[in-house]
């Protein structure tokens, strides 16, 4: 008996995504009971900071990566190859239009894939340094269930950002697929369809980008150095935003800019940037809510 191959069409695939999500989501369950409070349920006392602060973490963020030289570079290069794996996937799937979506929506995710470079800076800090093995201890965590709740929250969230931009696609250049990479990059620059889909991808995907670093920029580190919640680490890290728009603004930025340089030479760039963004943001952590 013939069998037919049945290629999955992008929302297909979308749903299929949020189905997975939800079952993983039901299967963590016995594991993030009880993530949403800690013990300590105050939102810390946040502390005002200017870009000289940024500078310094994003130094301090060079000097972890030094540090831990190669060990970090070969675990961070795990970060471009499930990127590059996860681009094959779609266009095999016949889906070009989601693949800088999906490039660009990493940057939704990454908070949650950075948490093991938070605890080896952590580790370092406090003198207990031993290799690219530190990453691991988060599993030993007892925020671990909080951590993993906030993960599967960014994920959720970037599923829906590649919903979203599916749908911005269709309404613009869709919905018949493009013939090849090289034509849906030339309606993209030539047509007023393409650049009517660039001008809302962008301004939709700066709203997805938002809300990520407003839930996350302190979220995961205060997990790790606190007995919170993950209620109260994102109402900290709201606070945190709040209290400092004008450098969680230029942080916002320096991280869109720095994965934007690091994606350009396929995606291998992010063993640097990746790294060095994930030290810094705890370095941030520090700066914002110190001991």
């Amino acid at each position: 008996m013939a069998m037919h191959q049945h290629i999955r069409n992008p929302i297909e695939w979308g749903w299929d995504s949020l189905k997975q999500t939800g079952r993983a989501l039901n299967s963590a369950g016995h594991t993030i009971e009880g993530a949403w409070e800690g013990r300590d349920r105050s939102v810390p006392r946040v502390r005002r900071i200017g870009t000289a602060d940024l500078k310094e973490v994003l130094r301090q963020g060079f000097e972890d990566f030094g540090a831990y030289r190669t060990d970090v570079i070969f675990l961070c290069l795990l970060y471009p190859i499930v990127g590059l794996v996860l681009s094959r996937l779609i266009w095999g799937y016949g889906m070009v239009p989601l693949l800088f979506p999906l490039a660009s929506g990493f940057a939704l995710i990454a908070p949650f894939f950075a948490v093991g470079l938070y605890e080896m800076s952590r580790r370092r800090e406090a003198g207990r340094a031993e290799g690219w093995g530190d990453a691991f201890g988060v599993a030993q965590s007892p925020a671990l269930g909080s951590i993993m709740g906030l993960g599967l929250l960014l994920l959720a969230l970037f599923v829906l950002w590649l919903g979203t931009a599916h749908i911005i696609w269709l309404l613009t250049l869709g919905p018949e697929p493009p013939v090849s990479l090289a034509a849906f990059a030339d309606d993209v620059l030539t047509t007023r369809a393409g650049w009517t889909m660039t001008i809302i991808g962008i301004a939709v995907g700066f709203v997805f980008a938002l809300a990520v670093l407003v839930l996350s920029v302190v979220s995961f580190p205060l997990l790790l150095d606190r007995d919170v919640g993950m209620g109260t680490a994102i109402a900290t890290s709201i606070e945190v935003v709040r209290a400092n728009p004008g450098p969680m603004t230029l942080w916002g930025l320096i991280i869109a800019g720095l994965l934007l340089l690091g994606s350009i030479p396929l995606l291998l760039g992010l063993a640097i940037v990746f790294p060095v963004l994930g030290h810094a943001t705890w370095h941030l952590y520090r700066k914002v809510l110190p001991r």
